[in-house]
C-alpha cells in the first residue's frame, strides 16, 4: 500500500528537512510513502534546502506565488498516487512517530477517514492558548452537530483519507479552511471514521504559527456550506 504524504512548507527553513529525516525513519514494511512537498514561495532558505536533500522526498512543488496552505494541497492532492493521503506540518507540532497508529488502523480496519486527536493525546500536549482550544471545541462541536460524527479535533494536521474520496479539481478554498471543505466532502459520501490520540508541541505566534483567530470564520462558513449544498 501507499500513503501519500503532503507536507505544505511556507518558511520552515529552520525544521523542514528534521521534518523529512524523521518521515524516513517511521517507514515500515506495511506501506510504501510517497512525499509530496510543496514550498509556498517561501522568503527564507526552504527552497534551497529543499533541492540540496531530493533524496528525502518524492515530489517538489515550488509555489511561484504565494498561494496558502489550501492552495498548496490542492496542487499536491493532484499528484498523489497512494490509496491514502495524509497532512503532515513542515515544523515540530506533531511527531511523525504517530503515523504509525494510522498506518496500523488502515491496515486493520479500511476506514474512510482517520483524524487525530491532539485532546485526547497520547504521551504529550503542549498546554495550548485558552481561546485557541475553545474555538477547536467549538468547530469541533458544530461539525458534529451538522454531520453528526463525534471527533473531538477536526482541525488537528493529521487527517488521513481515501485519496478516491476527493477530486481536488472540486476543491474551492485555498486557505486554512480547506480541511474543513475536504473533511465534509469526506464525511457526506462515506461512513466509516476513526480517530487516534496524538502527541502535540504546538507553536505559538512568536515561534512562526501561522493560523490566525479570524480564520475560523472561513471554517465555520465551510462547514454550514458543505452540509447545506
Amino acid at each position: 500500500m501507499i500513503l501519500s504524504i503532503i507536507v505544505p512548507a511556507y518558511n520552515e527553513d529552520k525544521t523542514i528537512i528534521q521534518i523529512l529525516e524523521k518521515l524516513r525513519e517511521t517507514k515500515s514494511n506495511k506501506v510504501s510513502y510517497q512525499v509530496i512537498v510543496v514550498n509556498d514561495c517561501s522568503n527564507d532558505n526552504t527552497r534551497s534546502l529543499l533541492e540540496a536533500n531530493d533524496h528525502l522526498y518524492d515530489i517538489l512543488i515550488n509555489n511561484s506565488s504565494n498561494i496558502g496552505k489550501g492552495g498548496s494541497v490542492k496542487k499536491a492532492l493532484e499528484c498523489t498516487e497512494g490509496e491514502y493521503v495524509i497532512f503532515q506540518d513542515a515544523d515540530f507540532e506533531y511527531d511523525p512517530s504517530d503515523l504509525a497508529k494510522f498506518v496500523n488502523l488502515i491496515s486493520k480496519f479500511k476506514p474512510d477517514v482517520i483524524l487525530g486527536s491532539r485532546f485526547n493525546y497520547d504521551r504529550y500536549t503542549k498546554s495550548h492558548n485558552f481561546f485557541n482550544k475553545m474555538g477547536n471545541y467549538f468547530l469541533s462541536f458544530l461539525f458534529n452537530i451538522f454531520f453528526n460524527t463525534t471527533f473531538t479535533d477536526i482541525y488537528c494536521c493529521y487527517f488521513c483519507f481515501k485519496k478516491e474520496l476527493i477530486d481536488p479539481k472540486n476543491l474551492k478554498t485555498y486557505g486554512f479552511e480547506q480541511q474543513a471543505e475536504i473533511l465534509a466532502k469526506c464525511v457526506k459520501i462515506s461512513n466509516s471514521f476513526y480517530e487516534v490520540p496524538v502527541n502535540y508541541s504546538g507553536r505559538s505566534a512568536l515561534e512562526g504559527k501561522k493560523i490566525k483567530f479570524y480564520h475560523i470564520f472561513a471554517v465555520i462558513k465551510e462547514i454550514v456550506k458543505n452540509r447545506i449544498v
